[in-house]
């Protein structure tokens, strides 16, 4: 044989060893793609009925979100419809009951006075709690409480 002949078989077996590694890797190639395949086909049937069922849940609630809407806006109105209830009472109300009891807290005042006689010339009494204290038992300013 000559030289031309060995590089040629040299060369030709050369080429046939890289094309049984190629060969080797496009099969290895070829199952990887066919596993792929399977796993997003699998995927996909799971997916599509999940995204239904949170679609449908999304819409579910939306609607509860609109219900909850319309329970605040109505509440919202029942609260202000009571604060201006309250303050209608107030303003009616208020007025005449602080008169009054001005009044009753006067004639309870004098009423005490008069029972007790009017107490020393010149000295007025303490009234605590609506009892009139002797002017001994009175102490001196700091003590004696306001009323």
């Amino acid at each position: 044989m000559s030289g031309g002949e060995v590089a040629g078989l040299i060369v030709a077996v050369f080429w046939a060893i890289l094309v049984s590694f190629l060969a080797v890797a496009l099969v290895r190639l070829s199952q990887t793609l066919r596993r792929t395949t399977e796993l997003v086909a699998s995927v996909t049937e799971q997916a599509v009925p999940l995204l239904g069922e949170a679609t449908s849940a999304l819409r579910s609630a939306h609607t509860q979100l609109d219900r909850v809407d319309t329970i605040t806006a109505d509440v919202a109105e029942v609260t202000a419809n009571a604060s201006a209830l309250s303050s209608t009472v107030a303003s009616t109300f208020g007025g005449p009951l602080v008169k009054v009891a001005a009044f009753g807290y006067g004639v309870r005042r004098a009423v005490g006075l008069q029972a007790r006689g009017a107490g020393k010339a010149g000295e007025t009494p303490t009234v605590v709690a609506g009892k009139v204290l002797p002017a001994a038992r009175r102490g001196s300013r700091r003590n004696r409480s306001k009323g």
